[in-house]
């Protein structure tokens, strides 16, 4: 009896050893072919610094550019293999404006109290390698200077503890996110 439980410590052993082996040669071979894993795939290769200048903003709300800025830094640096600087002499240069921002009721009672809202934000992004080209791309055929377009909108509920101050924050992670995934190559 003792000696079949050590035939199976051996055995698991021997497994989790295949398993590791498996492991190290399949990222070895990651290289091969140009043949790439995980998000680095999904990014140019070319490309390996970004410099984003504070979001300038037409809002009259205040901090709306340096909030959408912090959160699209945060979501590039986590979700990308790009690094953000602060220099201009980066690989690239991604410049933002937020456009517009609104809010806008949704259902309100019979007593004319809101119920239910929606905060709205555009924003104006265009990204450019070292020699004024664009690489952010979604045409076959693109055209020089143009600026990607990316709108959001979240809605909010005050009597659920939701304010307007919660839904820019949602709205300014949800506009990282699209400007990110809009860097991603085009296939």
């Amino acid at each position: 009896m003792r000696t079949s439980h050590t035939r199976r410590a051996a055995g698991d052993q021997l497994f989790s050893g295949a398993g590791l082996l498996l492991l190290l040669c399949a990222t070895n071979l990651q290289g091969c072919a140009g043949y790439q894993l995980g998000n680095r795939s999904l990014y140019r290769s070319d490309i390996r610094t970004v410099y984003l200048p504070v979001i300038e903003s037409d809002s009259l709300r205040r901090n709306l550019g340096e909030r959408l800025t912090e959160a699209l830094i945060r979501d590039i640096e986590l979700n990308t293999p790009y690094k953000v600087v602060a220099t201009p002499d980066a690989d690239s240069t991604l410049q933002c404006r937020l456009q517009d921002d609104r809010k806008r009721l949704l259902v309100e009672t019979r007593t004319d109290e809101p119920r239910s809202l929606e905060w709205g934000t555009s924003v104006d992004v265009s990204w450019v390698d070292r020699q004024g080209q664009p690489l952010m791309q979604r045409s076959q055929y693109p055209v020089p200077g143009a600026a990607l377009a990316v709108a959001q909108e979240t809605s909010f509920v005050p009597e659920a503890g939701q304010s307007v101050v919660t839904a820019q924050q949602e709205s300014m992670e949800r506009l990282a996110r699209q400007i990110r995934i809009a860097m991603q190559l085009w296939w």
